[in-house]
């Protein structure tokens, strides 16, 4: 548990669960990072503060110059996956990992958006794809 927990002016019920302790933290905005092993966050939280934000920007509204149509988030997918590319370019590691986690937000982000317009169930679809590939003979490939 992180440290700065132990010392919340608060009392926790005798009943207290993760799921709710959880919560609770989500709720107050204390969490500034997540810890490993503490936190996660599902396909559906996050769905729905990527619409949060891009609803904010007014990038949903008719006429808006960023107009979140399928290809155009098809397209901004594809640029992203390339800015995560360039990491690469001429090297099998990357020299430096500062902007690659941002990067890979990027593809993810656009990947979960693009899903959500088009009415796909990623989390479904990516654990299907996994059931899928299970089975699957990679030998003739």
């Amino acid at each position: 548990m992180p440290r700065d927990l132990l010392t919340w002016p608060v009392s926790l019920p005798s009943d207290c669960n993760l799921q709710w302790l959880r919560d609770l933290i989500r709720i107050s905005g204390r969490l500034q990072s997540r810890p490993d092993d503490f936190y996660t966050m599902d396909m559906k939280e996050l769905e729905s503060r990527m619409h949060e934000f891009v609803a904010s920007k007014g990038w949903y509204e008719v006429g808006s110059p960023k107009k979140q149509s399928p290809r155009n988030l098809a397209v901004s997918l594809i640029i992203e996956a390339a800015e995560v590319l360039e990491h690469f370019q001429w090297r099998e590691q990357p020299d430096d990992l500062t902007d690659l986690p941002d990067e890979l937000a990027d593809v993810g982000l656009y990947l979960l958006q693009l899903a959500s317009v088009l009415d796909i169930d990623l989390e479904s679809a990516i654990l299907n794809k996994l059931a899928k590939n299970k089975d699957r003979d990679w030998s003739a490939d």
